[in-house]
């Protein structure tokens, strides 16, 4: 698609190239200037836009813009390129600082010089202020909880930024490391529609789930986070996943979900019950061999507990029948 604004005019599938706005006659076609000709080329070596039909050079000098260095390995592309990692928040210096490095080169000077510069590296790493320590400390901690929780990446940056936000805010140093980031890991990812319960955050963080609540509905609200209340069916399709359930399952399950919150039936009920019922309800539907002791121990919930909400929500929905007749 052809951008005049910007000054720039499509030459394939993939590709743009810089016209001068003089150049361009019609502000919905770019032509050659001389044969009024749409097809244009560029050629790379020389720098020059020109006209395929006739042949006039549209434009010359143009910048080459890509690197001026070949690799043909991994090693050699590391080694030439001048490019560093992108920013990211999931490191306390953003990933954009630079310390004094070892090996390699020092390995070619004099022993007084490599002394010097082992001396200059240890006043690098001590130069760093404590804050910048404390920030790593609460984004080590992060790392854990999301890699134990195995949530995204996505989760992992936003819980980042976050962290080092609530340490601008003095969030951090009135409630500690372990249940802020805790929170924030549990608050971001039910923000992302992946969420995890209280329990399985507070065991992973090793603290008290009414320390966690405590904290996340703190946290929620020095940071003005909008967060709603946790949905029974944003946990269908992890539990189901780990079921092995197949996908009709899952949209069954999300079903009876939606219909037992119309009857107001969910009113009560933990998310996981609810899930844990519709789980097992749906695979019973559907002709699913699964068990309720199986659901349980996926869910994280008892046998007692399915077999009470999901007799009162078939129940509720008028499939109790249905229900015994595919037992």
């Amino acid at each position: 698609m052809n951008n005049v604004e910007n000054g720039t005019i499509s030459i394939g599938k993939n590709d743009t190239i810089p016209v001068k706005k003089s150049q361009i006659q019609n502000p919905e076609e770019n032509r050659c200037p001389n044969c009024n000709s749409t097809n244009l080329g560029k050629d790379e070596a020389v720098g020059e836009i020109y006209c395929r039909n006739c042949g006039t050079v549209i434009d010359e000098d143009q910048i080459d813009v890509s690197r001026e260095w070949r690799a043909f390995s991994a090693d050699e592309k590391n080694t030439k390129s001048r490019a560093g990692s992108p920013i990211t928040y999931t490191k306390a210096n953003k990933g954009i600082s630079t310390q004094i490095g070892y090996g390699g080169e020092l390995s070619k000077v004099s022993g007084a010089k490599r002394g010097k510069y082992f001396r200059m590296r240890k006043w690098d790493r001590r130069a760093a202020n404590s804050q910048s320590r404390s920030l790593q400390n609460a984004l080590s901690e992060l790392e854990k909880i999301i890699s134990d929780l195995k949530l995204p990446e996505s989760v992992y940056e936003e819980a980042a930024r976050l962290t080092e936000k609530s340490r601008e805010k003095g969030i951090i140093k009135g409630r500690g490391i372990e249940p802020t980031v805790a929170a924030l890991a549990y608050l971001v990812a039910r923000k992302q529609d992946v969420p995890r319960t209280l329990e399985e955050v507070a065991e992973v963080a090793s603290i008290s789930e009414r320390k966690l609540g405590k904290t996340y509905r703190y946290t929620a609200r020095e940071l003005g986070m909008d967060i709603k209340p946790a949905r029974p069916e944003d946990f269908i399709p992890r539990y189901a996943s780990e079921l092995n359930l197949s996908g009709k399952t899952q949209a069954t399950a999300k079903k009876y979900v939606q219909e037992a919150r119309k009857n107001k039936v969910l009113a009560g009920r933990s998310p996981k019950a609810v899930v844990a019922a519709v789980l097992y309800l749906a695979a019973i539907i559907e002709g699913e061999q699964m068990t309720q002791k199986r659901v349980a121990d996926t869910v994280g919930v008892t046998s007692v507990t399915i077999r009470k909400n999901y007799r009162e929500i078939a129940e509720a929905l008028g499939i109790s029948e249905e229900v015994e007749k595919s037992r």
